[in-house]
């Protein structure tokens, strides 16, 4: 059976790469007054999204963990659930700024949270970004989809050290 993780990560990463712009605009036209403050909820909405999705990619990701690990170096994949921790937890923590902005009731302290939320939904997806890179490795330097290959399937070598020439060996 192939794992749940590859197919869930997927969601938290288009929505992390989505939540700047899409926080961005709605803040702009709830700011100019083009959209009702309520609109703000659709962020929120998404934010949510962004941390459930993750936390549910994540625990799959754990859940993997055993079976990549007779592959992959034991740092690799603490340095790649490391960063997905910090991925996740950072979603988590700007959506609360996300939802402070929803039931705040004084419009300029609401509005300097969705700011600050957007600012956050760039942190986030820094974070996203850092997490995906680890996970890269895990998968394209250290052949951890190999440890889903079926019996006789052509599995592809390790990628060889960069700084090793092949006229070294």
């Amino acid at each position: 059976m192939l794992p749940l993780h590859p197919k869930l990560i997927h969601l938290p990463i288009a929505v992390a790469l989505l939540m700047p712009l899409v926080s961005i605009a709605l803040f702009w036209a709830w700011r100019a007054r083009r959209v009702p403050r309520r609109i703000w909820m659709v962020a929120a909405g998404l934010q949510l999204l962004l941390a459930a999705s993750g936390f549910a990619a994540l625990r799959a990701g754990q859940q993997d963990e055993a079976r990549v690990e007779r592959i992959v170096p034991k740092a690799a994949i603490e340095a790649h659930e490391e960063a997905a921790e910090a991925f996740v937890w950072g979603a988590a923590g700007v959506l609360v700024v996300f939802l402070a902005a929803v039931v705040i009731r004084r419009e300029s302290l609401a509005q300097a949270l969705a700011g600050l939320a957007c600012l956050g939904t760039l942190a986030v997806l820094g974070l996203g970004y850092r997490a995906g890179e680890a996970g890269g490795r895990l998968v394209y330097q250290y052949g951890a989809a190999s440890a889903y290959a079926t019996a006789g399937a052509w599995v592809p070598a390790p990628a060889k050290d960069k700084h090793k020439h092949e006229d070294d060996d």
